[in-house]
Order: C-alpha cells, then sequence, then structure tokens
C-alpha cells in the first residue's frame, strides 16, 4: 500500500476510507458503501463545507431521529422531499410503455382494510363530496383481469387520514379492499380526495421553509392492485385541476397519473373519477 492511502489526506480521502474495508466484506455493500463514500467525499470537497455547516448537518439528522416514533417517520418524510424515495422506486419499478405507472406507498398504508362488495361506500364518516371511482383492470392486450385486488385508500374531507386522528375518525376510514370480477372492472364510492400539506412541523418542515418550499400534496387517492401472475402496482389517482399538481412536496405526480374528475348530475354521488390500470407480466 502507497503512502498516499496508507494515511489520511484532502486529496485522497475516498481511497483511504474505502481501503479500510475488510476483504470478506459481502460484496453488494462493499459496492454501495464505496459509492457512497466517493460521492460524500466529493459533495463535501465540492461546497467546501464548513465545520459550523456539518455540525448543523449532524444536529438535523438528529433532530429528525427524534421526530420519529410508531405514527410518524421523519426519514422518510425527508427522503421523499428530496426526491430519494421517487427515485428509488423509479429505478425499482421500470415498466413498458402503456403500463400503469408507479409512486410513492406514503406513510399511512395499513394492512387490513375491510373487505367490500364491488360498489361499497369507503367513507364512513360522513363528511366530503361523494364521489364514484370506476375503471377496469387490464394487461397490456386490454383484456379484463379477473381475481385483481385493489386496495385503497385516502384522507378525509379535512385532509387527514384516519391513523392521524385516532380519537377523531373511525378506524379504516377512507379504506377498503376490493376484487375485480370476469369483467376487471371495479367500482366503489368515497369522497373527493384533498390536498393536504405533510407533517411539516419538525426538521423536515424547516428545511423546506429555509428552502422556500411548500409542504403540500395535491389531492389524490391510493391504489395497491396486485393480482396472480402480474406486477403489483402501488400507486395514486390524482385529482386534475389540483393547483399542486407540478409542485407535489415529494414529487409523487406523473402526468400518466392524472384522473378526470367530472362533476355529476343525476346520482347518489356529486363526482365522477375514472382511471384504468395496466398490469404487467410478472418476469
Amino acid at each position: 500500500m502507497s503512502d498516499a492511502i496508507d494515511y489520511f489526506t484532502e486529496a485522497h480521502s475516498v481511497d483511504a476510507v474505502n481501503a479500510r474495508m475488510g476483504s470478506e466484506t459481502d460484496a453488494r455493500l462493499a459496492t454501495v458503501m464505496a459509492s457512497l463514500v466517493k460521492h460524500l467525499h466529493a459533495f463535501v470537497k465540492d461546497v467546501e463545507l464548513t465545520q459550523d455547516e456539518w455540525g448543523f448537518a449532524i444536529d438535523f439528522l438528529t433532530r429528525t431521529g427524534h421526530m420519529c416514533d410508531e405514527n410518524r417517520q421523519e426519514f422518510i418524510l425527508l427522503s421523499d422531499t428530496l426526491g430519494v424515495s421517487m427515485l428509488v422506486d423509479a429505478i425499482n419499478n421500470r415498466r413498458p410503455s402503456g403500463a400503469t405507472e408507479n409512486t410513492v406507498l406514503g406513510p399511512f398504508h395499513l394492512d387490513g382494510a375491510p373487505t367490500y362488495p364491488m360498489g361499497a361506500n369507503i367513507s364512513l364518516d360522513g363528511k366530503g363530496e361523494r364521489c364514484l371511482f370506476e375503471g377496469r383492470v387490464v394487461d397490456r392486450n386490454g383484456d379484463p383481469i379477473e381475481g385483481a385486488k385493489i386496495d385503497v385508500w385516502c384522507d378525509n374531507a379535512d385532509g387527514f387520514y384516519d391513523v392521524q386522528q385516532p380519537d377523531v375518525q373511525p378506524a379504516f376510514n377512507n379504506r377498503g379492499v376490493f376484487t375485480t370480477g370476469a369483467d376487471g372492472s371495479y367500482h366503489f364510492k368515497g369522497i373527493r380526495p384533498v390536498a393536504y400539506p405533510i407533517p411539516d412541523d419538525g426538521p423536515v418542515g424547516k428545511m423546506l421553509a429555509a428552502l422556500g418550499r411548500h409542504p403540500n400534496r395535491p389531492a389524490h387517492m391510493h391504489f395497491l392492485v396486485t393480482a396472480p401472475g402480474y406486477e403489483q402496482i402501488v400507486t395514486h389517482t390524482f385529482v386534475a385541476g389540483d393547483e399542486w399538481l407540478t409542485s407535489d412536496a415529494v414529487f409523487g405526480v406523473k402526468a400518466s397519473l392524472i384522473a378526470s374528475m367530472k362533476p355529476v348530475e343525476d346520482g347518489d354521488t356529486q363526482w365522477k373519477s375514472t382511471f384504468d390500470f395496466v398490469l404487467t407480466e410478472a418476469g
């Protein structure tokens, strides 16, 4: 080993750190950590980070950790607002043209949501503008997929998910699971989702304010669509015309996921949103 990497120097900092990695290190871990060190050191050198700035960064991460508990994950918010969550999702869910695109799962999905018959109403608190959600689940040839499970959830009319207000909203409010029949169609009643801010009372909110960014997410309905033999879809449908579509705080909007929201003149809902899900064969 040369003197250049025996000892730490500014010029050879990356080599000095990565040379300490053990020969028995897992190959994937070694690749990830070597790249992390390379890019982290490049960033520090690029901006010539001061000791005060690095101290602030450590304090920021410490405060972020202190905000985390069983109901809140501030590090996920940090990942979301820096676009990392969406980038990781995009890399791991590349699909052929025409297939429905993924977006972030978000922190509010719950296992065990009630299974409803097709057409049921998932809104349990009686608030909000009533909306019919409908469409089909099909393969890339347009053929219907029978037996697809559609797990859906959204905020209430006040912009909160049920898990955020356990003493206010009924359990599993605005949540449900539906299964398609032979024609691949689905329909259920809920409410027209409303835009809401991500929690901004912690370090991530302060970061957004310092950067001149807002914390708002455009109105959306969450969908998790699964079917035997097909890749899982984790996505949202976004309400067309929402003011935050092009500045979503977590970068979750994709043009192909914007769904129509049309008024209904006759019927027991005030709105109708139509969206078809196109699944890709597994493998």
